[in-house]
């Protein structure tokens, strides 16, 4: 049994599409969504649909958390997970991620080939033809010589896993600022299991950033790796992939002819690198300028509102 598993806060207008193409899959057996106090019509259109719901805090929601919660709730062997802005490029979509799941005892886990939305800028356009090319993977631990911090890498706005292998590593983790699809993929793969990467399963998914809401992002991703070091300690560091990222940028930009983009580029990824090397040291700096740097400022909150508690 296949169970469909979404996070939800006022998705009112993105969800109604996202739904009829999952009713109209043949491996969808259930939709479980969990809603973060939507004030719109989210629960009615999940009810509508036929979705078990889930209702949690917005204060209090925890990226890992929320998504165990639906995994424990759902009835499914095999567990998908989505975001409410990933919408399913073909009605066979879920078919073609859960395939490898079949195809081998020890693949844990799958993800799929992100397209960017219609209207992408170009430079969220590249992140997802950089993040995913157009040939399957098969990755386990000894793929790390080679691949590096790339090799635990999953994404939970398209994802499935066999239920089994989440027990396996205790679900994913709570009081994490991002990221908990790559922290679980990593425990994965330290326990044997393996990571599909299925291409021919196609989600649109993409978000236009700002030059500033790209510095906030890998502040947060510096915040991980700090907080989550062992996971750098494990699989490499992340230093070769700047480097690596900025090439096929500028590649991209001459072979689409948009050549005038290029200091937009550099000064782009010029702050993604300082974002991610001030996250990696965040804990120099007052929390409430933390906050400001952060994309994710209501991990910040919630941090403050624990400290409170012990």
């Amino acid at each position: 049994m296949i169970s469909v598993i979404i996070p939800v806060y006022n998705g009112a207008e993105q969800i109604v599409y996202l739904f009829s193409i999952l009713k109209k899959s043949k491996a969808v057996n259930e939709i479980v969504v969990i809603d973060s106090d939507s004030t719109d019509d989210s629960i009615k259109i999940a009810e509508s649909y036929g979705a078990v719901t889930v209702k949690t805090e917005k204060r209090s929601f925890d990226h890992g958390k929320s998504r165990t919660i639906g995994g424990k709730k759902a009835s499914g062997d095999i567990v998908v997970y989505m975001t409410q802005d990933a919408l399913p490029a073909n009605e066979d979509s879920i078919e073609k991620l859960i395939k490898p799941l079949f195809e081998n005892k020890r693949t844990g886990a799958a993800y799929g080939r992100q397209l960017p939305h219609h209207g992408a800028t170009p430079f969220a356009a590249h992140l997802r033809t950089f993040n995913y090319p157009p040939k399957s993977q098969i990755k386990s631990l000894n793929d790390k010589k080679i691949l590096g911090i790339k090799t635990p890498f999953i994404s939970n706005s398209f994802a499935a896993y066999k239920k089994t292998a989440l027990e396996k590593v205790d679900w994913f983790n709570e009081g994490i600022i991002m990221a908990e699809d790559t922290y679980a993929g990593a425990k994965l793969l330290m326990n044997g299991y393996k990571i599909a990467y299925a291409a021919d399963a196609l989600v649109y998914h993409s978000h236009n950033y700002t030059a500033f809401e790209e510095f906030e992002r890998y502040f947060d991703i510096g915040v991980f790796h700090r907080m989550e070091h062992w996971i750098l300690d494990e699989f490499g560091r992340t230093e070769g992939e700047g480097l690596r990222y900025l090439k096929s940028e500028l590649q991209y930009l001459s072979r689409s002819r948009r050549t005038h983009l290029m200091p937009a580029s550099i000064l782009r990824i010029g702050l993604k690198y300082a974002g991610y090397k001030l996250g990696n040291n965040y804990e120099l700096f007052p929390k409430w300028l933390i906050k400001k740097l952060s994309l994710h400022a209501d991990f910040w909150n919630k941090q403050v509102e624990d400290e409170k508690e012990v």
